[in-house]
């Protein structure tokens, strides 16, 4: 009597207890005490049993496993054995495909995932440029050593950046690992219990204030900033007088902006709140915008010399640059909310939406469905006059 085949259900599968549990053709389920579930596909070679696994029931459904199975019986049944078919067949996709050529297909298959350009910016960056002498590599071949030669020139001199490249060489080199491109072991790029030992702790920022320029002062700030030629100053101007972040006014796009109804519509993508943020531009800003979007047109409104766009650390090499280095990009912000406080009579609500903070409970905001927009642009267009330097005014601190 021939024996039953496709024993298992994906509804039954649910309640297996632990244990060896078969689906017929040499294809079971291994339930764990733990309830862990993987396939396996056991077969006789040459007189020997031999046990082929197919992947976690997680990742792997029923109707695949069994098409991995059927292929693997017909190589048994040719006299070949599957496992080792396997073998060959990943050592020959990791002589063909470089580590370059892995990195770009992890990032145009995450792509989709981020709600930003500027994600895929900064992750095409990394993989081209940052870890660029990785790029001709088998990423079976790559080793701590290789890892550590890309992180110390930036793990002590800036690292925020180490810390992110870190991450992202560690995601590249799990990708390479679920390919078959490399054998099983530890990821060299990990932290914990690997780097974490031979790289030296980065120290913690200290929780605080951002330092802020005086708001009595700001006209003398920018002066000297509008002094200063180059994008990344016109990128810093801007921020200043439109009280953004840093991350929103260097990610931004020319087709973000509609200069004729004097409004920026930031994407909810690049907004700490996650939610679309509606700036009002001032006369100040609508000039520099125009110059701006002149030149680029739909496409990135600062883009740096080797990427889309600047650098996180352009904006503060300005500050520096112009005698203003003591104070941080992000204080400008509190220098805004602290001016608007003590020298203007607009409502506290209203300058906290400028800075697209979170006003009132629950309650107040389900009642409360404008923004404030028109108010806004009054309060960002005195704040422009604020900032307005006198002529041939630029002053730096010593």
């Amino acid at each position: 009597m021939a024996r039953k085949t496709d024993r298992l259900t994906v509804k039954g599968i649910g309640s297996l207890g632990a244990g060896l549990h078969a689906d017929g053709k040499g294809l079971y389920l291994r339930v764990e005490a733990t309830g862990a579930r993987r396939w396996v596909f056991i077969f006789r070679h040459h007189g020997k049993r031999c046990e082929m696994g197919l992947g976690p029931f997680s990742e792997t459904g029923l109707s695949e496993a069994r098409e991995t199975a059927a292929s693997a019986r017909r190589q048994v049944a040719a006299g070949l054995n599957p496992i080792i078919e396997r073998r060959r067949q990943n050592a020959a996709v990791a002589a063909v495909m470089t580590f370059g050529e892995l990195m770009d297909e992890v990032v145009a298959a995450k792509a989709p995932e981020w709600r930003n350009r500027l994600s895929l910016h900064q992750w095409t960056r990394s993989a081209t440029v940052e870890l660029a002498t990785l790029r001709p590599h088998n990423p079976a071949e790559i080793t701590t050593e290789d890892v550590l030669t890309v992180l110390k020139p930036v793990w002590i001199a800036t690292p925020e950046t180490g810390r992110r490249l870190r991450g992202r060489l560690e995601h590249f080199l799990d990708a390479a690992k679920a390919r078959g491109l490399r054998r099983d072991g530890d990821n060299p790029a990990r932290w914990r219990g690997h780097l974490s030992l031979l790289l030296g702790q980065r120290q913690k920022l200290t929780r605080g204030h951002h330092a802020a320029v005086p708001f009595d002062r700001a006209k003398d700030a920018m002066a000297a900033i509008r002094a200063a030629d180059g994008l990344a100053a016109r990128a810093l101007e801007l921020t200043i007088l439109t009280a953004a972040r840093s991350n929103e006014v260097i990610g931004a796009y020319g087709d973000e902006f509609d200069l004729a109804a004097g409004l920026w519509t930031v994407p909810a993508g690049r907004m700490k709140r996650a939610r679309p943020h509606r700036v009002a531009l001032s006369a100040a800003a609508l000039v520099l915008l125009k110059a701006r979007i002149e030149a680029c047109g739909s496409g990135p409104l600062f883009p740096g010399q080797r990427r889309n766009t600047l650098s996180n650390m352009a904006m503060p090499k300005v500050m520096a640059a112009v005698g203003w280095g003591d104070f941080t990009v992000h204080g400008w912000r509190a220098t805004f909310r602290t001016w608007a406080g003590e020298r203007t009579n607009f409502p506290r609500e209203l300058a906290e939406l400028a800075l697209s903070h979170r006003v009132g409970d629950d309650t107040e905001l389900a009642y409360s469905r404008g923004d404030g927009l028109e108010r806004r642009r009054q309060l960002m267009e005195a704040w422009a006059q604020h900032c307005q330097p006198v002529t041939g005014n630029v002053i730096r601190i010593a």
